[in-house]
């Protein structure tokens, strides 16, 4: 952040990003692409079954290809997030389409593997890359939120409009001394949605002929969570950070003896307006009274 950017009289404290093992649950996808092509290239290469995928090569790429969307599957119901699956669905798509557009079928114990891990290595620079674009500045006064890859966001947050902060620390955080650190303001910023749905059916009807009936409700909780450009994402260290964002929290919010002071104060300023006002109303009573009445007119009548 350059000096200029900052406001009058703000002292900048200190700039974080994100701990690098703060995006482990993008690396454990890239970690899951090594792994596999590992196994893929020792099952069709040096296993047992050796001779079953060189004799037909497309029950090798079933095999790779099923593995892969398994996992695709499993981890997008876990996380209730589709494009997990989707990612995985794309790799398998384009390295099938490279395999026929290339006519390499029969190299394909070779180029599945090595395909796979550098797909796998691809997926770890491009989270390092999306790591390394967050940035997160804390001055005296406020904090300051950066983030993005190809559309570059910033937000800036008062502690004085902040309400509180939500914290979040993995097994990894625990053992590394990173954690996440949420700010809700007043608004709902920093705040998500999570919802819940129960139904039931029943089925009635003759043998040819059935009704199905559903009925359900949904639930929505409200959960701390927003994007990681918008909070203070796997920071380190995570306990000194903490304790300086509530020393600054603290600082900004008004103690009950601060009230006080300024309800005594407001009280003081209303009594000297009533004041004014009494002493200005007197002074033009007394101005009405003063004033000479206005002279007859004596100039005689002809």
């Amino acid at each position: 952040m350059k000096d200029e950017e900052l406001l009058t009289n703000e002292i900048k404290e200190k700039i974080l990003s994100p701990h690098p093992l703060s995006f482990m649950k993008f690396q454990a996808l890239c970690i899951f692409l090594l792994l596999w092509g590992i196994i893929v290239g020792w099952m069709i290469n040096f296993s047992e079954w050796q001779g079953a995928f060189t004799d037909n090569i497309w029950l090798a790429l079933s095999f790779w290809g099923i593995g892969l969307l398994l996992v695709g599957v499993i981890a997008s119901l876990s996380t209730i997030k589709w494009s997990i699956f989707l990612l995985y669905l794309v790799v398998f798509l384009t390295g099938t389409l490279i395999i026929i557009w290339q006519e390499i079928q029969n190299a394909i114990g070779l180029f599945v593997p090595i395909y796979t891990i550098v797909a796998s290595i691809i997926g770890f620079l491009l989270v390092e890359w999306y790591r390394r674009s967050h940035k997160y500045i804390i001055t005296d006064q406020r904090l300051i939120f950066k983030g993005g890859i190809t559309i570059k966001r910033e937000r800036s947050l008062r502690y004085e409009n902040v309400v509180e902060y939500d914290s979040e620390r993995g097994v990894l955080g625990q053992i590394f001394g990173f954690g996440t650190i949420i700010p809700q303001t007043p608004s709902g910023v920093g705040m998500g949605s999570d919802s819940a749905m129960a139904a039931g059916g029943i089925a009635v009807g003759a043998k040819k002929s059935k009704l199905f009936g559903v009925i359900g409700g949904e639930r929505e909780v409200q959960t701390p969570r927003t994007r990681t450009y918008y909070e203070l994402h796997g920071v380190y260290p995570f306990k000194e950070v903490k304790q300086i964002l509530e020393k600054h929290k603290q600082g900004s919010a008004p103690t009950t003896h601060h009230k006080e002071q300024v309800a005594f104060q407001q009280q003081q300023v209303d009594i000297q307006k009533q004041m004014r006002d009494l002493l200005k109303m007197q002074t033009e009573g007394k101005e009405e009274i003063t004033e000479p009445p206005p002279k007859k007119d004596t100039t005689p009548e002809e």
